[in-house]
């Protein structure tokens, strides 16, 4: 094994066996290094994954005699005192679940390459004990929003309701809804992308709509035109990694501020958007402990609620 330690971490690399021929990276990875599979597959999303020298997503296919390298965190110090993250808002609080309003600039949860607060990290400086299932870093959440997307989110507090809310999600039982601001005109005005989504062939911190991705359907409806942007109420069948922003960049019609996926920087600049206009507004779940429904709303945050006062004026 070639290992390499550092103050910044450890650089292992390590032969692909012949038995584990054709399985994911975060797989191998996890087999290989002795790491939870959700540690392997924030480190491949982090960009820190080779194989054979080049640069791997989590979704990617090892072959038997390959070389896998990892850049691996430094160990932990001293555990530090979680820190209050401001603008997090409690919306819902019982013995199961915390459904929270989520500023922008604020993680799900811990991962590689992020220091900026976190949902997790605020829940626990606010007081709150959340479920102890899935991997150490990312305890009690069952799904995440972008770091740079705002709006509601659901943390499950005890185990029964991670095991519930796990399967709900990927049974498709939850009502995700988004609004997005997106450039142009989507047309038709209401319709459905089913398109699969993978990383982006030539860049692995994209991801794109890829022959032979993970399907990704997304419903949509225009609910307000301007003359430059359409705002477009948005439900999720499935919740692939940048779901929404891929998608409506496919149809050249991306997220206003979002560059990243091909957004015009002039347009946000004028109406004052420093990220993807994108906001998590309506969450609809059943209740892990006794299957009431419960529904959720977010109002816009002033960034993004200034936006549309600007193009409202214009109109």
């Amino acid at each position: 094994m070639d290992a390499v330690t550092s103050s910044a971490g450890q650089h292992r690399a390590l032969p692909v066996p012949d038995g584990l021929e054709g399985q994911r990276v975060d797989q191998a990875l996890s087999r290989l290094f002795g790491l939870s599979r959700g540690a392997a597959a924030d480190l491949a999303d982090a960009g820190v994954v080779l194989l054979d020298g080049r640069v791997r997503g989590k979704g990617d296919r090892v072959s038997g005699g390959s070389w896998l390298e990892v850049e691996l965190p430094p160990p932990p110090g001293e555990p530090t005192a979680p820190e209050p993250v401001a603008g997090l808002t409690v919306v819902h609080d019982d013995d199961d679940i915390v459904v929270v309003d989520k500023p922008v600039g604020v993680a799900a949860h811990p991962s590689p390459g992020w220091e900026g607060p976190t949902v997790v990290g605020g829940l626990a400086a606010a007081g709150y004990r959340v479920s102890t299932s899935g991997a150490a870093e990312r305890q009690g959440v069952v799904h995440r929003l972008d770091a740079a997307t705002t709006g509601l989110m659901v943390v499950a507090k005890s185990e029964r309701a991670y095991t519930v809310l796990k399967a709900a999600f990927k049974e498709r039982t939850v009502d995700k809804g988004y609004h997005a601001l997106v450039q142009g005109h989507p047309d038709p005005s209401r319709g459905t992308i089913d398109a699969p989504i993978d990383r982006h062939p030539k860049h692995d911190w994209r991801f794109a709509v890829v022959q032979g991705g993970r399907p990704s359907v997304t419903h949509y409806e225009v609910v307000e035109a301007f003359p430059a942007a359409s705002l477009v109420d948005i439900k999720l069948e499935t919740g692939r990694t940048h779901q929404i922003r891929v998608h409506f960049s496919a149809l050249r019609h991306p997220c206003v501020g979002d560059t990243t996926y091909g957004a015009d920087p002039t347009l946000a600049a004028r109406l004052g958007v420093s990220r993807q206009w994108l906001h998590a507004v309506h969450l609809g779940l059943a209740h892990p402990a006794d299957g009431r429904w419960m529904e959720f709303r977010s109002p816009y945050p002033p960034d993004l609620a200034g936006a549309l006062d600007i193009l409202r004026a214009e109109a």
